[in-house]
């Protein structure tokens, strides 16, 4: 059978530093039926001095000004031809060179992949496993106590995918997701590592405001009552895991 093509949409803007990490992992893929996406936001660091270096892997090139993250990432949606799309942006990574093959492999034909991720910092020591356990089973509830399944690591099939809410600077990705699993009939468990998320982006450095989106989206989705108390539990589930932690790491 035709592998399914995968759009992998890449958005950067000024990360000349971690580019280039993002860039590799994709170019490294043993999996052919690859289209890859970046979208820059008129860098001037040297960033696109990078991407030239992975020319060759780039199916299309976008580099002008942006109306935020998620613009920039409706461009690359809108742009997106294949059968599944994954948001890979700059400074993470696929988890090896085989993660595609992994996830691929199979027939389930199903509407969303997902899988595991670690983190990573910016010298690229891996940190561990994310706070928020992927679940076992994934439907459009499962965020209800927190994202626990990063966006690097769910592939979610095209016709699912609508463009983002750009109402929210930080969190649109958790509505967005939260919306196509709504709509899916079929969601698979990779039960591998498809991901390196990079810690310390945006909606770390803007914490309280991502926090509050949020808090919108789950009550929209979840119920405002209902949210609350899923709230209670959030926060008596973070405090245990300082206690025995001793840290903060998503």
């Amino acid at each position: 059978m035709t592998k399914p093509k995968i759009s992998i949409i890449t958005v950067v803007f000024n990360n000349v530093r971690d580019i280039g990490y993002t860039l590799r992992s994709v170019a490294d893929q043993t999996y052919t039926s690859v289209e890859y996406i970046v979208i820059d936001g008129l860098s001037t660091d040297g960033t696109l001095d990078v991407i030239e270096q992975y020319r060759s892997h780039i199916d299309i090139l976008i580099s002008e000004k942006d109306n935020g993250i998620y613009d920039a990432m409706n461009k690359g949606l809108r742009l997106a031809t294949g059968d599944y799309v994954l948001f890979l942006n700059s400074g993470d990574e696929l988890y090896e060179s085989t993660t595609l093959e992994k996830i691929f492999s199979g027939n389930d034909h199903a509407d969303i992949y997902y899988g595991e991720t670690k983190l990573v910092d910016e010298q690229r020591n891996v940190l561990g496993d994310r706070r928020h356990k992927t679940p076992e089973v994934f439907t459009w509830k499962s965020f209800k106590y927190g994202m626990n399944v990063c966006h690097q690591a769910i592939y979610v099939r095209r016709e699912l995918a609508e463009p983002y809410d750009t109402q929210y600077q930080l969190s649109a990705d958790i509505d967005w997701v939260i919306r196509a699993a709504k709509k899916a009939r079929h969601i698979v468990n990779a039960h591998c590592y498809v991901a390196k998320y990079l810690v310390g982006g945006m909606s770390q450095q803007r914490h309280r405001q991502s926090l509050q989106e949020r808090y919108r989206i789950f009550s929209k989705y979840y119920g405002a009552i209902p949210n609350l108390i899923n709230h209670g539990v959030i926060a008596i589930r973070l405090l245990l895991y300082r206690l025995k932690h001793g840290n903060t790491k998503e």
